[in-house]
């Protein structure tokens, strides 16, 4: 009875804490990118020589994740300690801004909401343990990855580089596989998509992917091992296909825009952190061979 409360109690945290992470992890998704622009535009003055004193480029240069505070992107109007309450705020503010009365996009509440149930399922999934820490920081960084690429095709290497690193790190502790596969899963993640990239672009003279895509899935194969890649890649294939479906019959879509990878490789991968072995073990018993 004790070892259950205590398991509770830790759940209740994981999840109130994924909440309030989920709130910072907005604020990441909206702002990541545009810093990432200011700073590609600033080094490409810099190199022409150009726009020196361009008052846009000094403006930006004080936009940061911890700075200007939140604001309403419409009326400018500070949110309020008691208005940036995760999921709690958005219900008590009826979804719409304290001072103007815009509509708050719904997506914020929803990011807040995965958040807190995924860093819950990690340590209900591992208990109070590395494991735990390690797979609510994996989820973090997947969930800021989807969202970033589905608005921008940016996967951003201040995200995944250090997530690649730290799946190297873990296994260098046999914590979710062995070293030896996650260093090959991350060299033939990697070189796997930008086999296929390079011969799409040789066929057809266009990109079919971003660079991006390429370190995502070595990151995953450094946290899973190299078994994983296939699983992953996929599963990533029917998350698309599933996806891209219903967003055509909700939304329509235009066949024109670039529909992003990131996301799917993302959903597949953290499915795969969880169940791949299962999936794995499916497979070859759907297909009748013995695993060595």
């Amino acid at each position: 009875m004790e070892s259950y409360f205590l398991d509770s109690s830790f759940i209740a945290i994981a999840l109130i804490l994924g909440l309030l992470v989920g709130s910072f992890l907005n604020v990441v998704i909206l702002r990541l990118p545009k810093i990432m622009y200011s700073s590609w535009r600033r080094e490409c003055e810099e190199f022409l020589e150009e726009n020196k004193n361009n008052p846009d480029t000094q403006e930006e240069e004080k936009f940061g994740l911890a700075f200007p505070n939140s604001h309403c992107p419409k009326c400018k109007a500070p949110i309020k300690a008691w208005q940036n309450i995760p999921v709690l705020s958005y219900l008590l503010l009826k979804g719409k801004c304290g001072s103007c009365k815009v509509s708050i996009p719904l997506r914020y509440p929803i990011i807040e909401l995965i958040s807190g149930v995924l860093t819950a399922w990690a340590v209900w999934y591992f208990s109070f343990s590395y494991e735990a820490g390690l797979a609510i920081i994996f989820s973090w960084c997947l969930l800021s990855l989807t969202f970033i690429d589905a608005d921008h095709q940016l996967l951003p290497d201040s995200i995944t580089f250090p997530l690649l690193w730290l799946g190297l790190l873990a296994n260098s502790f046999g914590l979710f596989t062995d070293l030896k596969s996650a260093v090959y899963g991350a060299v033939f993640g990697y070189l796997s998509l930008w086999s296929v990239y390079w011969l799409f672009k040789l066929l057809t003279k266009k990109e079919g992917m971003g660079h991006g895509d390429f370190k995502l899935l070595a990151a995953l194969g450094a946290w899973m091992g190299a078994k994983m890649l296939l699983p992953i890649i996929v599963m990533s294939a029917f998350v698309g296909a599933v996806l891209g479906i219903a967003m055509i019959l909700i939304y329509g879509r235009d066949k024109a825009k670039p529909i992003p990878f990131g996301p799917y490789l993302a959903i597949a991968g953290w499915i795969c952190f969880y169940w791949g072995e299962a999936i794995l073990a499916w497979y070859w018993q759907l297909s009748g061979v013995n695993q060595i």
